[in-house]
């Protein structure tokens, strides 16, 4: 499709060359998890051949080197979402990790019993049962914006929602389950217009689409490193300076401390506030190399490529006349959830990924969703830039397969 090199990005990710059930692997659970290119994967032995020690801990030539690649991924990452400064960035676990902190710390300074968190009803479990959790502790409550049958946002019904108990707005802003774009920026603006924050759960929407913090204005933004080529156990979570400076630790040890004596504690600046105990090294050299990966292809050629790949996808699956597909909103990206016909979701999974194709069923974290459309669950193929038609081909084929095998 068009100029983009799909063929030739693909020979940097040695997982996709292989058979699975003697079939070519054809991988479709991106929005789970994405493949390393062979850069992320030697930018983390390479810290364990030369760099392996503590950080922020050391005088020594290694604990100072390591220090530095650490730090600077920070100002990367700061430049890569247009951050105002490092000290914006956290790094965490993930994008879980960096909800449940903002709900810990954020709920233990501003919400009293009565207030309330909107959220929506597409949102991942991440992004729910921190909220819920936290709002049973405070006495306040979780209010779930609703949305329409393609699976857009009722904005009409959100601004009716806003009002004086609102202390936040929590929202993603690529639903995993539909692959709609939510109106992020018109939300953040509209609720600020009530001088209420807003969470951005980004997690889906970094690989695709990037971030710019400056035009988004959000309060809050949340991804994780594995769903954007790189390793598990990496996230970020942004956070505006003037939040962060008034929220408290959300954990305690080393590193987040500044004095510790027998009657007292104080707490060091920020980033290093919310960053307790032995950080993920390995996982932050990795983070480094994905976002050059990624601004090296450019992002307007991922999404446009990709965004052709999604057109294609669902083009052949209409055609096939009984797919249904969930969640056709006008704005969307990276992946289909659909159902064939009156046949189970797992079951159709389980034939699909007999003929080497990787696809994810179930609820996919997001029971709230499925329970509003009435359906078990969907069959989701999640799309990356290293994906081709000839893949999706194969995933048509797989799917004729089920029908046939279900009658």
């Amino acid at each position: 499709m068009g100029t983009f090199p799909v063929n030739k990005i693909r020979e940097d990710f040695p997982i996709l060359h292989q058979k699975v059930y003697n079939r070519p692997l054809v991988y479709f659970d991106n929005a789970a998890s994405t493949q390393k290119p062979v850069q992320v994967i030697r930018a983390i032995s390479g810290y364990y051949e030369t760099d392996n020690c503590n950080i922020h801990r050391g005088v020594h030539f290694l604990s100072q080197r390591a220090t530095e690649a650490y730090e600077e991924t920070r100002k990367v990452v700061q430049r890569f979402i247009n951050a105002a400064s490092s000290s914006e960035i956290i790094f965490t676990k993930g994008t879980t990790e960096s909800i449940n902190l903002v709900a810990s710390s954020f709920g233990k300074q501003y919400i009293s019993p009565g207030d309330e968190v909107l959220i929506s009803i597409m949102e991942h479990h991440s992004n729910i049962v921190p909220w819920q959790q936290m709002c049973l502790d405070r006495g306040a409550k979780v209010k779930f914006i609703p949305i329409h049958e393609n699976g857009e946002l009722d904005m009409e019904a959100f601004r009716k929602m806003v009002n004086e108990k609102t202390k936040l707005v929590a929202i993603t802003h690529v639903s995993n389950v539909l692959g709609t774009i939510n109106p992020v920026k018109e939300i953040i603006a509209y609720a600020h217009t009530y001088g209420i924050p807003v969470l951005v759960d980004g997690a889906q929407s970094i690989p695709h689409l990037g971030a710019d913090m400056h035009d988004l204005d959000c309060d809050f933004y949340c991804f994780s490193g594995h769903k954007m080529y790189a390793p598990m156990g990496i996230g970020v979570l942004y956070g505006k300076e003037k939040f962060l400076e008034t929220l408290p630790p959300y954990q305690s040890g080393g590193e987040m401390i500044k004095e510790v004596h027998t009657d007292r504690t104080t707490f060091n600046e920020l980033p290093f506030k919310f960053e307790a105990g032995t950080p993920n090294v390995e996982g932050v050299y990795g983070l480094h190399a994905a976002i050059l990966y990624l601004q090296n292809l450019g992002l307007d050629n991922i999404r446009n490529y990709e965004n052709e790949i999604l057109k294609y996808a669902t083009d052949k699956l209409t055609a096939m006349g009984d797919i249904r597909i969930i969640g056709t909103a006008k704005e969307k990206t990276s992946l289909i959830s659909f159902l064939i016909g009156t046949i189970h979701p797992y079951d159709a999974g389980v034939i699909i990924d007999k003929m080497g194709i990787a696809v994810r069923t179930g609820h996919h974290c997001a029971m709230p969703l499925i329970e509003w459309y009435k359906i078990p669950a969907t069959v989701r193929a999640s799309f990356a830039f290293y994906n081709t038609v000839e893949e999706i081909d194969s995933l048509v084929e797989a799917i004729i397969r089920v029908k046939q095998m279900f009658g």
